[in-house]
């Protein structure tokens, strides 16, 4: 799908925020409806369909991540989450929780429009594109065990090891490019199943969260290692 006449839903519980998205977005093409809340969010949802939906984190009654989990139930909506500055947490659950992507606030307008532009494109590809891997049933970080089929990290003593479904995915990422220097792209690619921007920074904090579960020393990592200006690779050797 084009981004062009794209027609995008607003939730935020402030007026002038919504009234600044909506001006700055219809004025460069984009039809634009706006909700207050989320009971007004779903109101529209069963009038009308939306390419994309812009959901405010932080508002009163229902928060956007409560909005956001009952609605990736049974919608594929493209969700851009707009967060309190610095709140890392909140970014991470809301990724992890389907949003394709996060922005600050103050909201800066282009960088909002950008992402707009991308996550769109990213969408419109029904089909990605999947690289060749070879068949991995288990595959070992240190002393923990990804088995593949059941999606459970075990560890030294056979005690299964809590991993989120990102954390799974990146893991069966690492474990099905063994020895290949993967950057940040092609990372998030293969774990989200679709393509992401070269400025999605949250692939760091992810791979941070992993390593201090699988590795001896986490500060020096020896199984997911950093190859400075290019991305991580997986060497268990």
């Amino acid at each position: 799908m084009s981004d062009d006449n794209a027609h995008i839903l607003i939730c935020d519980d402030e007026t002038d925020v919504r009234e600044m998205l909506q001006e700055y977005l219809g004025k460069r093409g984009y039809d634009v409806t706006t909700a207050s809340g989320g009971k007004e969010l779903r109101n529209l949802l069963t009038k009308q369909k939306f390419d994309l939906l812009i959901l405010d984190i932080n508002m009163p009654g229902e928060d956007g991540l409560s909005i956001l989990r009952s609605l990736r139930t049974d919608s594929k909506m493209p969700v851009v989450m707009l967060t309190a500055a610095g709140d890392v947490v909140d970014r991470i659950v809301g990724l992890e929780m389907g949003a394709d992507d996060y922005l600050g606030k103050p909201v800066d307008l282009r960088e909002l429009e950008a992402r707009i532009k991308a996550v769109l494109r990213r969408n419109s590809n029904d089909t990605p594109e999947k690289p060749d891997t070879t068949k991995v049933i288990h595959a070992s970080f240190g002393e923990y065990n990804l088995d593949m089929e059941s999606a459970k990290l075990t560890g030294p003593n056979g005690d299964d090891v809590p991993i989120t479904a990102m954390e799974f995915n990146l893991l069966k990422a690492f474990a099905q490019n063994k020895g290949r220097v993967l950057n940040r792209d092609q990372i998030l690619e293969q774990a989200h199943d679709r393509s992401w921007d070269p400025f999605d920074r949250s692939i760091d904090i992810r791979i941070s969260r992993l390593r201090r579960k699988i590795e001896t020393n986490p500060e020096k990592p020896s199984i997911i290692r950093t190859v400075r200006g290019i991305g991580y690779v997986y060497d268990p050797e």
